[in-house]
């Protein structure tokens, strides 16, 4: 086992990670940016009312998301533990 064969299932790791949680970030960024241009329009400053939709947005996507994401992760694991014979030896 060399380095950059390390490399690579650090870098299909971390690709992996980034794949999965990215559309949840992309949909709390959205989220928030929407708020925060109602706060400011409005100018009511409430605390609760900048994380409870983005709370709430984050779990309609992981329903909605969370079947492929499960695939994703699930996909991920069977490439790790299918090659474990070449990390050991």
């Amino acid at each position: 086992m060399n380095s950059e064969f390390v490399i690579s299932v650090a870098e299909k790791a971390i690709y992996t990670t980034l794949i999965i949680c990215g559309p949840l970030l992309v949909l709390a960024l959205v989220v928030g940016l929407a708020v925060s241009i109602f706060q400011a329009t409005t100018q009511i400053q409430e605390q609760t009312l900048a994380f409870i939709p983005k709370i709430i947005a984050v779990l309609v996507g992981l329903v909605f998301f969370g079947p492929w994401m499960l695939s994703t992760m699930l996909s991920y694991a069977q490439d790790i533990f299918g090659n474990l014979n070449r990390f050991i030896g």
